[in-house]
């Protein structure tokens, strides 16, 4: 008989569905059939410049382009992959190179079908799309495609941004990867130093003593500190490609415009919540104070900001964590524990902390007809089993989407955080109901205000610092004026409920985030608050909000986001709505006051 202990296990993940072995015969002969595959489908070039093209040849068109995305993404997410279990081999380093390589060529001999198709006129792309009843992901593909128009050069410098990109920014940020993951921290614990990652060093943070939360914190800065020159140098160079490729050359509004149009969200929505974001700090600036008291503190330090409320330091067996998580989910739909039983019965889950691994999670979506691929550190925090049921909800919302096209089942970021975040909180209400002792409940609901703290907040003002640090960089500032400006921007967030430590000035050369995809914050933000308004709304509704609720993850991203959410009664750009979101906060906070221990 198969118990829990044994049918989950910490473990990396299997790779091969993607790609059987990494040997050169192999390799070889799937680049070569996407070589093929290209050379064909660049044969269509001349038909589809001709004034006579039908609408079914555009549609075998469009299958095809999907086809060689859905080959040449297998082998990218397997360098990815790859790269991640593993950041200093340098076979997987040497793999996920040449496969850059390989896309980047591929994606500058695709670059005519989309250049052509945004050159159309209104008029000639509407007698050419496909009937949406009959082929809807590549009719919304195409429609969607032309937002960008704007934005979109010729197709010679089309090319040569992607050939810069390729060997320049996207090489810096492998470099930022590997300078980072390849750092080692020492933490005094128990009388023993240890050598710990990142992820494990940040388990402390968590822990019931003051001094080991302060050291760790005081441990991640000063290795950072080490790094700091180089890591500022390339975050430097990020913001400059960025402006110069993004602003100059296409033109457009802003650096975080760009964001915008890729995520499909008006300017007006995301600075609504940005503002609205900015004028609710004092929400978390009462609790922080309510969180010293419980403590028995004058103020918190920065240190102290996700300190348990509980003496303890309770941990969770990884098969404990995963069938909590699984139960949970099943509670809320049979189905959705189902599929994300996927993610575990085909061995795509890499849970096991390593020495070179990527730190942090994350949850990759490859192809519609493969199970995505999970990567968490479990530590066995009661932390790591709400990122468990994080980075499984990610999963869920990929695999209810599956049967969406390679070009539509992605979510726009803002509505990626969506089933991940809900996924969080049925986690924290199953605990909840669970749990009769007033101080576990109250540490409970603290944690999960805590996590809505850096989910919602410190997010939020993430990339306020961004929209700072880019304007800062293009004025020429120095490394020590980007520190200032993000002690101001803590400042802000907290005043004068939290006192901030000087080495906590690096912290934004720590944030893999602004390096890798700029103003990609707010997308959390975002998940976050509009899951508190439905979550809202299934407290009121029970199982009359389910359907519901599902449909919208179904969507995948073969849908507008306005649209999706417009069904869903939300209008993301009134601020209302936003403020909703913290008002939700602020009556857990109203509740967690009350709660006498």
């Amino acid at each position: 008989m198969t118990t829990t202990a044994t049918k989950y296990k910490l473990s990396g993940w299997d790779l091969s569905e993607l790609l059987s072995e990494p040997t050169e015969t192999e390799i070889s002969a799937r680049v070569a059939d996407i070589e093929e595959e290209v050379s064909t489908f660049e044969g269509l070039r001349s038909r589809l410049e001709s004034a006579t093209l039908a609408a079914d040849e555009l549609l075998v068109a469009v299958a095809r382009y999907e086809s060689i995305i859905r080959k040449s993404w297998t082998l990218g997410y397997y360098g990815m992959l790859w790269f991640s279990a593993d950041t200093q081999s340098t076979a997987a380093v040497t793999f996920q190179n040449r496969m850059q390589q390989v896309m980047t060529s591929i994606q500058n001999r695709l670059l005519f079908f989309d250049l052509w198709w945004k050159s159309l006129d209104d008029a000639t792309a509407a007698r050419l799309l496909p009937d949406a009843a009959t082929a809807p992901d590549f009719a919304f593909f195409l429609e969607d495609l032309r937002r960008t128009r704007p934005f979109t050069l010729d197709e010679k410098s089309e090319q040569i941004i992607n050939l810069k990109d390729a060997d320049g920014v996207s090489a810096l940020m492998t470099l930022y990867t590997m300078l980072t993951n390849r750092l080692e921290f020492k933490l005094t614990v128990d009388g023993e130093e240890r050598t710990l990652t990142r992820d494990a060093l940040m388990g402390y943070v968590h822990s019931p003593d003051p001094a080991l939360r302060a050291a760790a914190y005081q441990e991640l800065y000063r290795v950072y500190a080490g790094e700091a020159k180089i890591l500022a140098q390339i975050y430097n160079n990020r913001v400059r490609d960025w402006h110069n490729e993004q602003v100059q050359m296409r033109g457009y509004a802003s650096p975080l415009a760009v964001r915008n149009v890729a995520n499909d969200v008006p300017d007006a929505a995301v600075e609504a919540l940005l503002t609205v974001a900015q004028r609710n700090a004092p929400v978390f600036q009462r609790y922080f104070r309510l969180k010293a008291q419980w403590l028995g503190m004058e103020k918190l330090r920065r240190y102290d900001l996700y300190a348990p409320l509980a003496a303890s330091d309770r941990t969770v067996d990884y098969p404990a964590a995963v069938e909590l998580v699984l139960d949970t989910f099943r509670r809320f739909d049979p189905g959705i524990a189902a599929a994300a039983q996927r993610v575990f019965d085909e061995q795509h889950i890499d849970s096991e902390v390593r020495k070179g691994k990527r730190g942090g999670a994350f949850c990759a979506t490859v192809r519609p007809d493969v199970t995505p691929y999970v990567l968490l550190n479990y530590t066995g925090k009661v932390r790591d089993v709400a990122t468990l049921a994080h980075e499984l909800g990610h999963a869920l919302h990929s695999m209810l989407a599956e049967q969406h096209s390679m070009l539509t089942q992605h979510p726009s970021l803002p509505l990626a955080e969506t089933a991940s975040v809900f996924a969080e909180i049925l986690l924290t209400e199953r605990l909840l109901a669970k749990e009769d002792d007033v101080l576990v409940r109250r540490e409970l609901l603290a944690a999960a205000v805590d996590d809505m703290y850096a989910t919602v907040m410190r997010q939020a003002f993430f990339v306020r610092f961004e929209q700072a640090a880019h304007q800062a960089i293009l004025e020429n500032a120095a490394p020590e004026q980007l520190n200032a400006l993000y002690l101001e921007n803590l400042r802000e967030q907290f005043g004068d409920s939290v006192e901030i430590a000087p080495e906590f000035e690096h912290e934004w050369i720590s944030i893999p985030h602004i390096y890798n995809t700029p103003f990609y914050c707010y997308a959390y933000s975002f998940g976050q608050l509009l899951v508190l308004a439905l979550y809202r709304r299934y407290q009121q509704e029970g199982d009359a909000f389910k359907p519901g609720y599902l449909k919208l993850l179904t969507y995948g991203g073969s849908a507008h986001p306005e649209h999706i959410l417009q069904e869903a009664g939300v209008d993301m750009t009134d601020p209302a709505f936003w403020q909703g979101g913290f008002d939700v906060i602020s009556g857990m906070i109203d509740e967690l006051e009350t709660m006498q221990v």
